[in-house]
């Protein structure tokens, strides 16, 4: 008696080498750019990375007053007694790439659904979602899931 295994979108049910992962990244192994076939999971994961390069990119910021006085120098049990600064790990070039290219395609569908799919890469729940379009949870996942097999038919053409 054979059993059935759920296995996750994207997972496939094969085992990826650690050499094949560092090669081809472990984000894009079923969906790169090279490939000509586009599906909705495969749009949906670009839009995910996008919105991931968004938060990453440095803040706009106004550029106003700036400080002529030379840093200070601090002494080694001055930096040990100060608080850690966060990491920031800035965006490769090629990320940012991808994310230009996400722009361009938010241009092929309608403004509601461009909210949607904005929506959904920046993972915001269901339930938030619905209520803001002022619908059932399924009918904005149809919604979404149309709006990306608009972008993925849009790119296989």
């Amino acid at each position: 008696m054979r059993t059935m295994r759920f296995h996750p979108n994207g997972y496939g049910g094969e085992r990826r080498d650690p050499e094949r992962v560092k090669r081809d990244g472990w984000r894009h192994g079923r969906c790169a750019m090279a490939d000509r076939i586009w599906t909705a999971d495969c749009v949906a994961d670009h839009f995910e990375e996008a919105f991931r390069t968004l938060r990453k990119l440095p803040p706009v910021k106004v550029q106003g007053y700036f400080n002529t006085w030379p840093d200070i120098v601090r002494t080694s049990r001055e930096i040990a007694a100060m608080e850690p600064q966060p990491m920031r790990v800035w965006p490769s070039a090629a990320a940012i790439t991808r994310l230009e290219q996400t722009f361009d395609w938010v241009l092929w569908i309608e403004e509601a659904e461009r909210k949607l799919v904005w929506s959904r890469a920046a993972r915001v729940p269901w339930k938030q979602i619905s209520g803001e379009l002022g619908c059932d949870r399924t009918t904005a996942w149809r919604r979404w899931q149309l709006a990306l097999t608009k972008i993925a038919a849009r790119l296989n053409a």
